[in-house]
């Protein structure tokens, strides 16, 4: 039986959690070794967001390929190793078809060969994933925030501006097509009619008319 461990830390975490790839290899080297296995081979995903499924990093990649039919995989948490529910389910079933165990330090043991253990980590995958889209969900209040004060937080620039030295500046053409776009849906244009004035797809106008709901266009 061969041994194996999976570690991850994004830039984020690094600079504020205390749960650090030493920390978390000493966890695996120490369930081993009170489990009488041989030292793990540990793959070190270092820099990589969590909101990469593990298949797609390039240590998860390595991981997945040298594993094999009675290998065991060890990882100290859920959310160091998954991106989120359908993630984790979808590796845990491809590693329990071939026979890898696949230890969670933090759920106690093995989820792949009892059943009490899956239904524990199907349900705090569920959890993991729903806290993943609160933060992304906090993210963008931070954003949205930094728009309404005129503060460019990053991402897609909104239409009807430009940044300037991080700060979102008004463009002047795009401000009267924007303006124009508004009246013409107040007047009861579809987004199509308003996109084929403006040569814009429909969805396009959706999405800008929809953003500037919530930062009204100065007059």
């Amino acid at each position: 039986m061969r041994v194996f461990g999976y570690v991850r830390v994004s830039t984020l975490d690094q600079a504020a959690n205390g749960d650090s790839l030493e920390t978390q290899k000493a966890k695996i080297a120490g369930y081993a070794m009170m489990q009488g296995w041989e030292e793990p081979q540990i793959f070190v995903e270092a820099g990589v967001s969590g909101s990469v499924p593990l298949a797609d990093r390039p240590q998860g990649k390595a991981l997945l390929e040298a594993s094999g039919k009675g290998d065991v995989i060890i990882t100290p948490k859920l959310d160091r190793m998954f991106r989120n529910a359908a993630d984790a389910l979808t590796t845990l079933e491809e590693l329990k078809e071939q026979g890898t165990g696949l230890v969670m330090i933090d759920l106690g043991g093995d989820v792949t060969s009892n059943g009490i253990s899956k239904l524990v980590f199907t349900i705090l995958s569920a959890v993991a994933e729903n806290e993943r889209d609160r933060i992304r969900e906090r993210i963008r209040e931070v954003k949205r925030h930094l728009a309404s004060q005129g503060i460019y937080g990053g991402g897609k620039v909104p239409f009807g501006y430009d940044v300037l030295d991080k700060q979102l500046v008004e463009n002047p053409e795009q401000q009267k097509t924007l303006k124009a776009m508004i009246a013409a849906r107040a007047n009861g244009d579809s987004f199509r009619a308003i996109g084929e004035a403006h040569g814009m797809q429909a969805m396009t106008v959706k999405r800008i008319l929809d953003r500037h709901i919530e930062k009204p266009v100065k007059s």
